[in-house]
């Protein structure tokens, strides 16, 4: 393809980064590796939810996805040219540990060694994710996350993942989102495992932020050298109006999306307003777990793609599903909350795009908690562009969403914010859940027919960012 490094447009940034800012990209095992039934890898809750009908638009799997698996090595030069300088993937458990217990599999951690070696003679620093939601099929058939038995499971296998790599490996992340794997997988079912079960999935939660801590504890003794965090989706939230009703609305998903997660990591402690919201389905974390959460990380990832704004009163909701085929609340205690449009412009997904709301969440976290290392680990748009007749991919909407986001963080930076890296999702068009692969967040074009890839005007915009080391003019 032609070299996107050498572009000589724009030489020098009008809104510059600081000197050691990470420029990355980001991915998931499930959504681009494929081959999964090669390599010793087990089935995993995606594998399984596939399959079942009704799940995933048309009845996609991502048995083949972008097959990453067996084209790594193009995958890491388009990285390269691209000038990444940081890649952020997840390790899928089922390749490693096909049964969740008991053996490990050499074939599948051989894979992730050759992926990181790759990478670092490319210059690229590995940031690997332990769970991004592919629990194998095992475990989920034991009960899955809203059993305390998986946590530590997930502490055994991360600790085996982090002896085989955490010596070329200095970044970790526990688990990805999990909100969404707790609350779109245990309460509403749009995610796999599909389960609609309120009191579980509270537990589900608990339980992955349990699986956090313990990993911390078990990686960090091996490498006190490496840095270790979880990376959580926040919003901003806003009331739809001075209604009480509505501002209660607003505290409530503030609540259940956002503090739920970060009081635990960062303070200690749950919100107790959010333990009364959900008091009736009995979630009660167990002696001593808070102070196992909340042993000291090292960073924390942000993923953020928009703002919810939110209704307690009766009326029209907008459409914020996470799969077309949603039909229960995932939010838990507070089912009667409406979300509603706020007039923003929307990208393809139906999500409004404010990039405010990235400030104001980094900001609220610089004020409200302990100082500690952020990165956004995951921001971007999914539209459905194809080529034009030149073979080029145009999507304008993707860079005025980057754009206007980096432009965010900048100004978070600014005011104080210790941000240190971004990684936009995602690389490479992929299997985008239970959408199948009809939305597509990628720098990169991929013809699923072909797997041929190609970098859409995306790709050729952020590489002159990183190049230049920040943002370009207005436009």
């Amino acid at each position: 393809m032609t070299s996107l490094k050498h572009d000589t447009s724009a030489a020098s940034a009008a809104a510059p980064f600081p000197t050691g800012f990470r420029w990355g990209a980001a991915t998931a095992a499930y959504q681009i590796e494929g081959a999964a039934s090669e390599g010793g890898r087990g089935p995993s809750i995606w594998d399984t939810f596939c399959r079942t009908p009704g799940k995933v638009l048309g009845g996609d799997t991502g048995d083949v996805a972008v097959d990453h698996y067996h084209r790594f090595p193009e995958d890491v030069a388009l990285m390269s040219d691209l000038g990444l300088t940081a890649y952020r993937f997840s390790i899928s458990w089922s390749r490693v540990q096909p049964s969740g217990t008991g053996a490990f599999n050499q074939e599948g951690l051989d894979f992730y060694r050759r992926l990181v070696d790759a990478l670092l003679e490319a210059g690229i620093e590995p940031w690997p994710t332990l769970y991004h939601w592919d629990l194998p099929q095992p475990l989920e058939d034991k009960g899955g996350w809203p059993e305390r038995e998986t946590a530590h499971r997930f502490a055994e296998y991360a600790a085996h993942v982090h002896a085989a790599l955490g010596d070329r490996v200095h970044h970790w992340t526990t688990v990805n989102e999990p909100w969404c794997a707790a609350f779109l997988g245990y309460a509403s079912g749009e995610h796999a495992p599909g389960r609609l079960d309120p009191s579980a999935s509270l537990m589900a939660a608990h339980h992955l932020m349990l699986g956090h801590g313990l990993a911390v504890e078990a990686m960090r003794a091996r490498h006190p050298d490496n840095r270790f965090g979880a990376a959580v989706n926040l919003y901003a939230v806003s009331p739809a109006t001075d209604d009480p009703a509505d501002v209660d609305a607003a505290r409530r998903i503030d609540g259940l999306q956002n503090r739920l997660f970060l009081d635990p990591l960062l303070l200690g402690r749950y919100p107790e307003d959010v333990l009364a919201d959900t008091a009736r389905y009995g979630f009660v974390p167990a002696d001593g777990d808070l102070a196992v959460i909340s042993r000291p990380i090292d960073q924390l990832g942000i993923n953020y793609y928009s703002r919810h704004t939110v209704a307690g009163t009766p009326g029209e909701a907008a459409q914020t599903a996470s799969s077309p085929f949603s039909t229960h609340s995932p939010w838990v205690g507070s089912d009667h909350v409406r979300f509603v449009p706020a007039g923003r412009p929307v990208t393809g997904m139906g999500w409004e795009i404010d990039a405010d709301g990235l400030h104001e969440v980094l900001t609220r976290l610089h004020r409200e908690y302990p100082e500690i290392p952020l990165y956004i680990t995951e921001n971007g748009a999914g539209y459905d562009e194809a080529p034009d007749g030149n073979g080029t991919v145009q999507d304008e909407g993707r860079i005025a969403y980057i754009d206007a986001h980096l432009r965010a963080c900048h100004d978070a930076i600014a005011d104080g914010v210790a941000l240190r890296g971004y990684f936009t999702w995602s690389l490479l068009d992929n299997f985008e859940w239970a959408w199948g692969y009809s939305k597509r967040f990628g720098l990169v074009h991929v013809d699923y027919a072909t797997q041929r890839r190609v970098p859409k005007d995306s790709a050729r915009w952020y590489a002159g960012v990183i190049r230049r080391g920040g943002l370009p003019e207005r436009g």
